[in-house]
């Protein structure tokens, strides 16, 4: 069980409408390397992670990204609330707003719809946590090319804050990776393991 606490990880007051910010910072919702991605990567993966420590790390970083989640709906609320028919259309928001009108529906700035294969589950500790490892990277370039190309700095601030918890996420993935290592044996640790690997050497 969780326990909502009612109030945003950090506080999201945008006054200027903006469709066409929107339209780039949903990728954060809905997009490959998202929010929505994250929390649902870390929270499927922490049942068979084989220390209780890590699985532990995994349900605190992705409750906490469902806290990031709702900071970038609010960002995307306030970007498009009151939003006209006309504004929309004169932002290129159009495509969206006949879909949705300003209704919150995950998706990449691309335009391609949230789905299952923007996440990885693997089962193996080592390739689950490589890859988280990569999920923060990739989500922290995401935020670095959205801080590059906004200006307002009302949306800006918010954004700021998501980016630096991408990097403390990506540094306690890190020493996740180190502890699983240090936890395996030799005969469990098959990246390393000659015997394992014989049997896909062809004679």
């Amino acid at each position: 069980m969780w326990t909502y606490e009612k109030r945003l990880q950090f506080p999201v007051h945008i006054t200027r409408t903006n469709p066409k910010t929107a339209s780039l910072i949903i990728s954060q919702f809905g997009g490959p390397d998202g929010e929505l991605a994250a929390s649902m990567r870390y929270l499927s993966q922490r049942y068979s992670m084989p220390c209780k420590e890590v699985g532990g790390l995994l349900t605190d970083i992705g409750t906490e990204e469902l806290a990031h989640l709702e900071m970038i709906c609010a960002i995307i609320f306030q970007l498009t609330k009151n939003l006209t028919a006309e504004e929309a259309k004169t932002a290129g928001f159009d495509a969206y707003y006949i879909d949705h009108t300003t209704a919150l529906w995950p998706t990449a700035a691309a335009g391609v719809p949230f789905n299952a294969c923007e996440f990885q589950s693997k089962g193996d500790a080592i390739t689950d946590l490589t890859e988280d490892l990569a999920a923060e990277q990739k989500a922290r370039t995401t935020y670095d090319n959205l801080i590059r190309v906004i200006d307002d700095t009302e949306v800006l601030a918010p954004l700021r804050f998501l980016r630096q918890r991408e990097i403390v996420h990506f540094q306690r993935f890190g020493e996740a990776l180190e502890k699983i290592k240090d936890s395996l044996d030799a005969k469990n640790f098959y990246y390393f393991n000659p015997e394992f690997d014989k049997q896909f050497v062809k004679a």
